[in-house]
């Protein structure tokens, strides 16, 4: 699969790198953070949170919203599912890692969608990513054997437990967790997850 440069034109339906964060507190933290051999996602962590740069991410990355900051850490090669927000996502690369993305606008009316239509951006270390809230996305995929380190940072509560029914039909059965919708490849075997990725569960 042909992997381009985040900062390449092409990335610019996706996102956009943001510029002029404060981040080398933050990137010292995550050096302690777990980097097991699944994926981890933890949605807040405390001690992330009180570092000064968060007052940057809520009021220039989200205009004054209450945010979260987590991690998602690990090792991963492989695509598994797509999710998208009803907001922008940033990440944080601490280590040099891969995204894998596509657009919202390419899920069909069943709500599925084409796996050779995803892309593939390469994202340095120290990079900050903005991801919009159409860009389909799951967990980035690692450049060395050693996993990848990412910083999230989302709107408070997203991707957090549900404390409200949904429906079986429609949208409504993509979400599984609060701003969180998400369509899963038959192969990764999500439980609860509503597959619907038609095509080569990606491999880098």
């Amino acid at each position: 699969m042909n992997v381009q440069k985040v900062t390449d034109k092409s990335f610019g339906k996706y996102g956009r790198v943001l510029e002029g964060y404060s981040l080398s507190g933050l990137l010292e933290a995550m050096k302690h953070t777990p980097l097991p051999d699944e994926v981890i996602y933890v949605p807040s962590v405390e001690e992330l949170e009180a570092l000064p740069v968060v007052r940057e991410f809520k009021n220039r990355a989200f205009g004054g919203l209450p945010i979260q900051i987590g991690y998602c850490n690990g090792k991963n090669k492989k695509l598994n599912a797509l999710e998208y927000h009803r907001s922008s996502e940033i990440n944080v690369a601490v280590t040099d890692m891969i995204l894998l993305v596509g657009m919202e606008q390419d899920v069909k009316e069943d709500y599925t969608y084409d796996t050779s239509q995803i892309e593939a951006f390469f994202v340095p270390a120290g990079t900050v990513v903005e991801m919009y809230a159409t860009t389909l996305h799951y967990a980035p995929c690692m450049t060395a054997e050693t996993g990848f380190r990412a910083v999230v940072v989302l709107p408070a509560g997203t991707n957090t437990e549900l404390d409200f029914p949904v429906g079986e039909s429609g949208e409504e059965r993509l979400i599984t967790a609060k701003n969180k919708w998400l369509i899963a490849h038959e192969e990764a075997g999500i439980e609860g997850a509503f597959c619907g990725l038609k095509g080569e569960n990606i491999e880098l």
